[in-house]
C-alpha cells in the first residue's frame, strides 16, 4: 500500500515518468541534489513530477502537476562540473496529497490514484491491435531500444505493455502526462490507438516523400539533400558543436608553438576524445588537460627593455632607503642586461614583515618591463601544491607554479614565491623538496608538474622568494638563493617612508588631499615613536589610515572643511599614546639588567631580573626560556659563583639561598646565547648590590672565563635598543664590523662600548665598578689559556 507514504519530491523539466520505464535525469538544483541525498539515506525512492512550465528555475508546489510516479534510484553519477546524473525505474503512478517540507528539499505525502477495473481479458483483446500497429511504426524505422521489444510484445502484464508503449511514442510532454493521468485504461487505449494512428501517417508520408525524392533527383543533389539530413542528425545530436570545439582545440594546439612532442602527446589525447562517448566522464578530464596545455605560454615572452639608471630612479621612487638591498638588484639587472640571460642565483628576500619585500618584487617586474606573478607558500603542507595532482584524481589541477605560470601569461615573468619560511610537511609530501627542482638554474629547464606529465621550461623564469627567518628553510633549498636581508627601519626612515609614501597614499584611499588635512612633522613623528614599535612601517600605515577615516567622517558629516594635525591634537583621534621610551618607564635598579633580542618581526628590547632567597643553592630558570638560553644562565652563574672572591664577597654566599633568574614576558618563548652576558651583569649586581645603569642596553654569548664571544642580529637588536630609547649599546668586540650596516645618524645618537670581557662589561653597565680596589683586580685567580668557541 501507498496510502500516505512521506517521499522526497523532485521536479523535472518535459520529462513524464511512466511506471515500468527506465529514465535518466540530470540534477543540479540545490533541492533537487538534497532530496536525492535524503533518499538515498533512505530506500532510494524519489517521487517525480513534471513542471508545468520548463522555464521556471525554482518551482512552487503550484508549478507542478500532482500525478507524477514514484520510482527506484538505480544509479548515480557524479560529475566534476557539479552535476548529477542518475536513472531511475518507474515503480507505480501516484498522486500529491500534502506539501510536508519545501525549504531545504520538497517532500509529499502521496496516495493512490484510483483507476477504474477492467478485466485482465478485455484489456488484453483491447492492447492485441495496438501492438499490431506499434510493430508496424517499428518496421518504418522507429528507433526502440532492443532489450524494451520483448516486454512490449509481452501480455502477460497489459498495464505495464500499455505503459510502455507510451513512454516510447513521440508525444509531447503534456500528452505524455494528459495520459498519466488518465485513469480509465480503455479510454487510454484508445488514445493511444489514435496517436500510433498518427505517427505511422506521419512515417508513411516521409517514406513517400523520401522515395520520390530520391528518383528525382541527381547525384548531386542526392548528395547535398544526404548532407542536410546529415546536419540536421548533427544538429539533434549536439554532434556539429563538438566537432567545432574539436576544430577549436586542433588549432590552438598548433598555434601554441609548444615543443614538436609536447604537441605530439597533446594531438593524441585530442583523438582519445573524439573516439569516446560524449557522457563519459573521462570527456571533461581530457578537456580541461587539453585546455591547461594550450593556454600555457609556452613561448610568448615580454621583451625585456632594461636601463639601469631608470630602473634605479625606479626603485628610488618607490621605496625609500635599502641602499644595499638597490644596489645587489641594479646588478643583477646590469648582469642581465649584458648577457641577455637570467641564470644564476635565486635571489630570497629575508626581513622583518612590513619592510617592503614583496613591493620591491613589484618594482623589479616593472624595471624589467615583465609580468610579475606571485604566490604565497604559507602553510602549504601538500607536495602537490607545488607539483600539482597526477590527472587519476578527481579534480586534479596542475601546481602553483604552472598556475602561476598561466596567470602571467609568459615564459619569463618575475615569479615571487612568498612566506617560502613558512611551508611545513606531513605524511602528503614534503612541499620545500618540490621546490627544489624548480629553484635550481641546472634543472629547471625541464620542470616536471605532476598533472601536466610533459616538461615545461622554467629557465627564463626570474625567481624570487621571501622569507622573516632563514632558521626554517631546508639546507639545500637555502643553498640554491641568494640571500639578500632586509633590516628594519629607524625612526628616521620610517618618518621619510611614512611622509613620501604612505600618508599620500592613505589620503587618496580616503578621498582627501594634502589641502583638506595637513598632519605637522612633529605629530607624524610622535606617531611613529609613541604609538607603533616595530621593523617595518604596516602598523605605522594602520594608525595613519585610522587618523584619515576619523578626519573623512567629519568632512563627511559636515562638521568640519579642514583639519591640520598637530602633536597637541594627536591624542583625540588616536588615543592615548600605547608606548613609552624604555628608558622612561626604568630607574637604575639592583639586579635588573636590559639585554637586546632577535626575533624574526626585528629586534627587541627585555629586561633579566634576578633575586636571592633562602635555600639550598638551587638555579630556577623562568620566563619560558629554550635550552640554549638555560645553558648561556648556568655559564653566567658559574662565571658569577667564580668571581665571588673578587667582588669582595664571602666564600659561601650561595651555600644557602636559591637563585631566580626570569625574563619577563613569559608566555613568549626566547632562546639563545645573546643573554649571556645580561643575565651575568644581572647576578653580579644583586651579589655586590650594585644597581645597573638604565640607559644601558647589552647583547653577548658569555664564556665561564668571562670572555665576551660574537653574536648574531646585531643591526635588528641596535635598532630595537634606539627605538627603545637607549643610549649606550654593550655589543662584543668581533661585532664592531657589522656597525657598518647602521645607519650613520643611528649611529651617532647612540654611544658603543666593544666587549672582550666581563670585567669591561660589569665597569660600563654597573653605577660603580664592582672590583672595589685595584688591589683587588690584582689579586684575581688567573685561568689557563682556553680556545674560545665562535658563537
Amino acid at each position: 500500500m501507498i496510502e500516505d507514504i512521506k517521499i522526497p519530491l523532485i521536479s523535472v523539466k518535459d520529462v513524464v515518468i511512466f511506471p515500468h520505464s527506465t529514465v535518466p535525469i540530470a540534477l543540479k538544483r540545490d533541492k533537487s541534489v538534497r532530496a536525492l541525498e535524503e533518499a538515498l539515506l533512505r530506500d532510494k525512492k524519489l517521487f517525480l513530477v513534471m513542471q508545468k512550465k520548463r522555464e521556471i528555475e525554482f518551482p512552487t508546489p503550484e508549478d507542478m502537476y500532482k500525478i507524477g510516479s514514484i520510482a527506484l534510484i538505480t544509479q548515480v553519477q557524479r560529475l566534476p562540473d557539479g552535476l548529477i546524473n542518475i536513472t531511475v525505474e518507474g515503480i507505480q503512478k501516484a498522486k500529491i496529497k500534502e506539501f510536508i517540507h519545501e525549504e531545504e528539499y520538497f517532500e509529499v505525502k502521496i496516495g493512490k490514484v484510483a483507476e477504474k477495473e477492467v478485466p485482465k481479458e478485455k484489456l488484453e483483446n483491447l492492447l492485441r491491435p495496438l501492438i499490431e500497429k506499434f510493430r508496424k511504426i517499428v518496421t518504418m524505422g522507429k528507433a526502440i531500444p532492443l532489450d524494451v521489444l520483448p516486454s512490449i510484445f509481452d501480455l502477460s502484464n497489459p498495464n505495464q505493455v500499455l505503459d510502455m508503449i507510451i513512454y516510447n511514442l513521440e508525444l509531447d510532454s503534456s500528452e505524455k502526462q494528459e495520459l498519466l493521468e488518465m485513469n480509465n485504461p480503455e479510454k487510454r487505449v484508445e488514445k493511444v490507438s489514435d496517436y500510433i494512428t498518427r505517427e505511422i501517417s506521419v512515417l508513411s508520408t516521409a517514406r513517400k516523400i523520401q522515395d520520390q525524392t530520391v528518383d528525382e533527383i541527381g547525384k548531386s543533389a542526392r548528395e547535398a539533400y544526404l548532407r542536410e539530413q546529415l546536419k540536421t542528425i548533427e544538429r539533434e545530436l549536439g554532434i556539429k558543436e563538438e566537432r567545432n570545439e574539436f576544430m577549436d582545440l586542433a588549432k590552438k594546439i598548433k598555434t601554441s608553438r609548444m615543443p614538436s612532442d609536447i604537441e605530439a602527446k597533446a594531438l593524441k589525447e585530442l583523438d582519445r576524445l573524439k573516439k569516446m562517448p560524449q557522457f563519459s566522464p573521462e570527456v571533461s578530464y581530457i578537456r580541461t588537460y587539453l585546455e591547461w596545455l594550450v593556454e600555457l605560454p609556452w613561448f610568448n615572452k615580454s621583451e625585456s627593455k632594461i636601463d639601469i639608471r631608470q630602473s634605479e630612479k625606479m626603485l628610488d621612487k618607490d621605496h625609500y632607503g635599502l641602499k644595499k638591498v638597490k644596489e645587489r638588484i641594479l646588478e643583477y639587472l646590469a648582469v642581465h642586461k649584458l648577457t641577455g640571460k637570467i641564470k644564476g642565483p635565486i635571489l630570497c628576500f629575508a626581513g622583518p614583515p612590513g619592510t617592503g619585500k614583496t613591493s620591491v618584487g613589484k618594482s623589479i617586474a616593472k624595471a624589467l618591463g615583465r609580468k610579475f606573478a606571485k604566490v604565497s607558500l604559507g602553510g602549504i603542507r601538500d607536495e602537490a601544491e607545488i607539483r600539482g595532482h597526477r590527472r587519476t584524481y578527481v579534480g586534479a589541477l596542475p601546481g602553483r607554479i604552472i598556475q602561476g605560470m598561466k596567470d602571467a601569461g609568459t615564459k619569463n615573468p618575475v615569479f615571487m614565491m612568498d612566506e617560502i619560511d613558512k611551508v611545513g610537511f606531513d605524511f602528503r609530501g614534503d612541499p620545500s623538496s618540490a621546490l627544489l627542482e624548480a629553484l635550481d638554474p641546472e634543472q629547471n629547464h625541464s620542470f616536471s608538474d605532476h598533472y601536466l606529465e610533459v616538461p615545461f621550461d622554467l629557465s627564463d623564469v626570474m625567481f624570487i622568494t621571501t622569507a622573516n627567518v632563514l632558521d626554517t628553510i631546508p639546507a639545500p633549498l637555502r643553498d640554491r638563493m641568494e640571500i639578500i636581508e632586509f633590516p628594519g627601519y629607524t625612526e628616521e626612515e620610517k618618518f621619510h617612508i611614512a611622509l613620501g609614501y604612505l600618508w599620500p597614499k592613505q589620503l587618496e584611499a580616503h578621498g582627501l588631499d594634502k589641502n583638506k588635512l595637513i598632519i605637522e612633522e612633529a605629530a607624524l613623528k610622535i606617531i611613529i615613536a609613541k604609538y607603533t614599535r616595530e621593523a617595518g612601517v604596516r602598523n605605522l600605515e594602520r594608525e595613519l589610515a585610522s587618523l584619515c577615516r576619523k578626519v573623512a567622517r567629519g568632512i563627511a558629516e559636515n562638521k568640519i572643511k579642514t583639519m591640520r594635525v598637530t602633536n597637541k591634537n594627536l591624542r583625540k583621534y588616536l588615543g592615548s599614546e600605547k608606548f613609552e621610551s624604555w628608558v622612561a618607564e626604568k630607574t637604575d635598579e639592583v639586579g635588573i639588567a636590559t639585554g637586546l633580542a632577535w626575533t624574526e618581526v626585528g629586534g627587541e628590547v627585555l629586561s633579566v631580573e634576578v633575586t636571592f632567597m633562602p635555600g639550598k643553592g638551587n638555579l630556577i630558570l623562568t620566563g619560558h626560556l629554550g635550552d640554549v638560553m638555560k645553558e648561556s644562565a648556568q655559564a653566567a652563574l658559574s662565571y658569577a659563583r667564580s668571581q665571588i672572591v673578587n667582588l669582595g664577597i664571602k666564600d659561601n654566599f650561595f651555600k644557602d639561598k636559591d637563585i631566580h633568574i626570569h625574563v619577563p614576558a613569559g608566555a613568549i618563548p626566547k632562546d639563545g646565547p645573546s643573554a649571556g652576558i645580561t643575565i651575568a651583569t644581572s647576578l653580579v649586581s644583586l651579589i655586590t648590590k650594585i644597581a645597573v645603569r638604565k640607559e644601558v642596553g647589552m647583547t653577548g654569548e658569555i664564556t665561564l672565563r668571562g670572555k665576551v664571544l660574537e653574536i648574531g642580529g646585531i643591526k635588528e637588536k641596535i635598532l630595537a635598543a634606539h627605538r627603545a630609547g637607549l643610549r649606550e649599546v654593550i655589543i662584543p668586540k668581533k661585532n664592531k664590523k657589522d656597525l657598518e650596516e647602521i645607519p650613520m645618524k643611528t649611529r651617532r645618537e647612540l654611544k658603543f662600548i666593544y666587549a672582550e670581557t666581563m670585567d669591561e662589561v660589569l665597569r660600563n653597565a654597573l653605577v660603580t665598578d664592582p672590583f672595589r680596589s685595584q688591589s683587588l683586580r690584582s689579586t684575581r685567580p688567573t685561568f689557563p689559556n682556553q680556545p674560545v668557541l665562535t658563537a
